[in-house]
């Protein structure tokens, strides 16, 4: 029932229509223009609050399905791996990434003249990883394998977690050198990085990271007499969910002699194109020398490398 007022207040009787009532209210008894006042404010307040609460809740459900349908769009893509975003090697210069306490890895790689080479490193702590190495050249051909002389090692210690500002920082040591063996002068073809300190820091970039890192290393591998320091730096991020993309850059200052060394002065431009197969299983192409820089070296140096991640 609703009360609508028309014409004068004393002479018009009440009136039905389409079954709303109009009736005549008499404003002259004491205090009954207050009451209906009051009643009609109080008939306003439900409606309003009715209104409102409903607004309320129909807002509430759109956010509750919008925050289903955009988890499920999350939960269609593969699910990401800290090591795929905090790869502990470049292509063969080192980062700051260490595994996890309980995590181990299994890596093999291939490379020219039927080379295979396998590694496998284990987390002793979040902040200690360790790790051993060895391999051939002339597997995968006709000829008798040219053995690596001993079992290489690999050691690195995080020091510095990676924060907003300040990059993550570690130190190590990889005896572990990359293509044929020279025994003339005591060196792989890429000679070790020896004793090294690194540092690495993520960006966002697009709908992914960027992964910065630079860092000075001092090789053992001395038999060509150029003992210099050397210095890299090089980049990770990926191109989707399956493709990643990594490049390096090794200036290699102690691969630089004139008569002696295998490189012409110029450093080494490698790059990797990744396949993330799986969270824990990585597949690479290895491009290296890039900027040809190895003496007699007539073209780029190819390879494969497949990395396994697991824990215990």
């Amino acid at each position: 029932m609703r009360a609508i007022f028309f014409g004068s207040p004393f002479d018009a009787p009440p009136v039905f229509n389409r079954g709303v009532r109009l009736f005549l209210i008499d404003f002259r008894q004491p205090g009954l223009y207050h009451q209906v006042k009051a009643q009609v404010e109080f008939q306003g307040g439900i409606v309003f609050t009715r209104l409102f609460v409903s607004i309320v809740l129909a807002l509430f459900i759109l956010v509750c399905l919008s925050n289903v349908m955009a988890q499920s769009q999350v939960d269609k893509l593969p699910a990401v791996d800290p090591f795929s975003w905090q790869p502990t090697i470049l292509v063969d210069c080192p980062t700051a990434g260490t595994l996890k306490r309980a995590n181990f890895n299994v890596v093999m790689r291939a490379y020219p003249r039927g080379g295979i080479l396998t590694a496998t490193n284990i987390g002793l702590s979040n902040r200690l990883m360790v790790g051993i190495s060895y391999g051939s050249e002339g597997i995968l051909a006709e000829e008798s394998p040219n053995w690596n002389p001993r079992i290489e090692f690999n050691v690195r210690l995080s020091l510095i977690d990676e924060g907003l500002v300040f990059p993550a920082a570690t130190i190590g040591f990889c005896s572990q050198g990359y293509g044929s063996w020279h025994d003339d002068n005591d060196r792989y073809a890429f000679k070790s990085k020896g004793f090294f300190a690194v540092a690495s820091k993520n960006y966002p970039f697009y709908q992914w990271q960027l992964g910065l890192h630079g860092g000075v290393n001092y090789s053992t591998e001395q038999g060509d007499d150029d003992d210099n320091p050397d210095f890299f730096i090089g980049f990770d991020t990926r191109l989707n969910n399956e493709v990643g993309l990594v490049m390096e850059y090794d200036f290699a200052t102690n691969d630089d002699k004139d008569q002696i060394s295998l490189g012409k002065g110029k450093g080494y431009l490698n790059l990797s194109l990744q396949w993330l197969y799986a969270d824990n299983l990585v597949m690479e192409i290895l491009l290296k020398n890039l900027n040809n820089n190895r003496k007699g070296a007539t073209d780029i140096w190819r390879g494969l490398r497949v990395t396994y991640v697991e824990s215990f």
